[in-house]
């Protein structure tokens, strides 16, 4: 019997994986990432970014429509509505970030929902969470080809990358593909692949996730309709492995001993719409500030000699003087100084009047960051310190290696509802509020995942009145 190849084995697993497969814990986190990424996607409808591709999108019709998140009358042709979709939910990046590094929700979800809209077969919420999941595993098993891909990304956006294949593989698996249409997908997929690292902290980031939804849910809809690209391209160095300098692939089996990688590795979710490095040293400042303030009474900024983070490497996430809500949140020395003088980083942390404020200005005069060489750039290993030194001499230092959210530390249940809740209530009614997280609380029951939409369009400005629907 012949050994199947790399490619071959992803597209007989994506194709034979089935419901049964699905144990409790991955539907419970699965779950919980896509309330998540509904969540911080309804919140980012709200950006620039996101009504700049929405006018965009616009200009294109179809007969096939699906729904725009927290837009009661908007719809778009289903790849424009991945596209708006998934940039709104990385436009703050407040989304979830895995490990090995990326962000793999978003990349995923709107793809499927703006698909499942469209088919007649009405696929249920485990069709639903059986394509999710898929989506999450390939880009799982993808970052597993490298040792580099566990690091803090230092040339491309991985979701740019592993992102499109994932969202191929889910719009692959809820479009009934066949194994041969599934490797198909992914050749697709994977010559729609990469963005270059320099696009972090502007407005063409979020495009990353908009285009890796978008672009997988078009390459699965090509290989149905007979599109053909290399069938072996993740066996080859100048296929797939054009990304990595270690690359080093492996088959993936469907049956036997199968384990979701998602069982094993959880999510992070962030508690504060940044770059998820930054939570370490927000945390630190945090209880550096909490010591200064026991100590002295106050925090005041006249007082202030110098402040010195301790992070990992990583050019991408130092910025020490940002100018803009995206280079702000990729800013480790903005979000300390934020979190020092405010106590605190929210939402509001990162519009334009907080950041040109004069006495942050005047604080982050002041950082100094050191990147000590035990301080690994992976998030699994980093750290960060936050040193506070008076004009009086005296010092105050604090260390976070775990911040509450970190999968090593998990938000619970009410605190990501409530996270949920905060964020989509800025768009939805409070009966579309609670219609998601009663329709994804219970999404393995869920008869048609599509009355999910009926939901994220809900909108609280202007009031609509519509009827609870049956799930």
């Amino acid at each position: 019997m012949l050994r199947k190849g790399i490619t071959e084995s992803f597209g007989a697993a994506i194709h034979a994986l089935n419901t049964t497969q699905l144990t409790d814990g991955v539907i419970n986190r699965s779950k919980r990432m896509m309330l998540d990424t509904l969540g911080v996607g309804l919140l980012g409808t709200r950006t620039a970014v996101f009504n700049k591709a929405l006018t965009y999108s616009q200009l294109f019709t179809s007969e096939e429509r699906s729904s725009v998140w927290g837009r009661s009358e908007t719809h778009l042709p289903p790849h424009y509505a991945a596209f708006v979709n998934g940039i709104a939910v990385h436009s703050m990046d407040f989304d979830d970030t895995w490990h090995p590094a990326t962000h793999p929700s978003g990349a995923v979800l709107p793809g499927l929902l703006a698909l499942a809209e469209t088919l007649p077969s009405r696929p249920s919420g485990l069709d639903l969470l059986l394509a999710f999941n898929v989506g999450i595993e390939v880009q799982g098993r993808l970052m597993r080809f490298s040792r580099e891909a566990y690091n803090i990304p230092e040339r491309f956006h991985p979701p740019s990358v592993v992102g499109v294949m994932g969202s191929a593989a889910a719009s692959a698996k809820l479009l009934g593909l066949s194994p041969a249409q599934c490797c198909h997908a992914l050749a697709i997929a994977a010559s729609s692949a990469g963005a270059p690292l320099a696009n972090a902290a502007t407005q063409t980031k979020p495009l990353h996730i908009g285009n890796a939804a978008r672009r997988g849910l078009e390459a699965a809809q090509l290989a149905q309709i007979g599109l053909e690209g290399n069938p072996d391209i993740l066996d080859m160095d100048h296929g797939f492995g054009v990304y990595y300098k270690d690359y080093s692939p492996s088959a993936m089996a469907a049956s036997g001993a199968f384990k979701w990688i998602l069982e094993e590795q959880d999510v992070a979710f962030k508690r504060i719409p940044a770059h998820l490095g930054m939570h370490w040293v927000v945390d630190a400042a945090l209880a550096a500030r909490a010591k200064l303030q026991n100590t002295i009474g106050g925090f005041d900024l006249s007082r202030i000699r110098r402040v010195t983070l301790r992070v990992p490497p990583s050019k991408y996430v130092n910025c020490p003087v940002p100018v803009t809500e995206h280079q702000a949140r990729h800013s480790f020395q903005f979000n300390a100084c934020s979190a020092l003088l405010d106590n605190k980083v929210s939402v509001a942390s990162f519009s334009e009047a907080q950041i040109s404020r004069p006495a942050l200005r005047e604080l982050l005069s002041k950082v100094k960051v050191e990147t000590p060489p035990d301080n690994q750039p992976s998030f699994d290993k980093m750290y960060c310190e936050v040193e506070v030194e008076t004009e009086q001499g005296q010092s105050y230092a604090a260390r976070c290696d775990t911040f509450y959210g970190h999968w090593r530390k998990p938000l619970s249940q009410r605190h990501l509802v409530e996270k949920f809740s905060v964020n989509a209530s800025s768009v939805l009614c409070t009966e579309g509020v609670e219609g998601v997280v009663e329709v994804i609380g219970n999404m393995e029951r869920v008869r048609e995942c599509s009355v999910l939409g009926s939901y994220l369009r809900m909108t609280s400005n202007p009031p609509e009145q519509l009827h609870r629907v049956k799930i």
